[in-house]
């Protein structure tokens, strides 16, 4: 049996999981979406790690085989668990991957975002302000709703931090891209790899930037499979 420790993204809480974590569950596997400390002023990206391992360790001893999932600004979170207890693997699903020394807020930046997401922004042809049309346009009408009534503040306080590992830990990482990401296009994410990540392919799934709301049972099969 595989635990799975689910990280959010920015501004989101565990209920986002909660499709991914019963498909992981029916194929037998422990699966543990983590609250984290978003709109906590005081909060920092060790304190994100801290709740992480805290939810791990709630139910008992360290699991023998642990994955880390973290995705969106996750991916910010994700890599310093590693530093606290033993992971088995890192899977980032469409994360942004961070440098040495950098914010969330410059990562937008130095990444050449910008650019990237007002290209698909004009061949999408959509309402810039719709943020179902951004984030949940595969997503099942019902769920996108209530996902809408799940959205937390996200202090300023995690994203403004630089980045504090100096590198990427030694563990296995997978990256999982999303085939309709309007927020992170694919294009995009494989440059940030081919910078970021040398050696890691990324490996491409069906679904936005919610595969855990819109593809549950996929995601389920192919974090299983790796």
């Amino acid at each position: 049996m595989t635990t799975f420790a689910l990280v959010p993204g920015a501004g989101t809480d565990s209920w986002y999981w909660g499709p991914l974590a019963r498909a992981l569950t029916a194929r037998g596997h422990r699966a543990l979406p983590v609250e984290l400390p978003c709109d906590d002023d005081g909060a920092h990206l060790e304190d994100y790690a801290d709740a992480v391992v805290t939810a791990v360790r709630a139910d008992g001893p360290d699991p023998d085989d642990l994955v880390v999932v973290g995705h969106s600004f996750g991916g910010f979170t994700a890599p310093l668990v590693c530093d606290r207890i033993e992971v088995r693997e890192l899977v980032l699903v469409t994360a942004m991957v961070p440098a040495p020394g950098e914010s969330g807020s410059d990562w937008w930046a130095a990444t050449g975002h910008r650019a990237a997401f007002a290209d698909q922004l004009a061949r999408d042809g959509r309402d810039p302000d719709d943020v179902v049309a951004l984030y949940y346009h595969d997503v099942p009408e019902e769920i996108a709703n209530e996902a809408l009534q799940h959205e937390r503040d996200q202090s300023g306080t995690a994203f403004e931090q630089p980045w504090p590992r100096e590198g990427w830990p030694s563990v296995r990482t997978r990256f999982l891209l999303c085939r309709e990401d309007k927020l992170f296009p694919p294009a995009f994410v494989r440059t940030v790899l081919a910078r970021r990540l040398r050696g890691v392919v990324p490996e491409m799934i069906t679904g936005s930037h919610h595969p855990m709301l819109s593809h549950p049972v996929a995601l389920a099969g192919v974090l299983t499979a790796g």
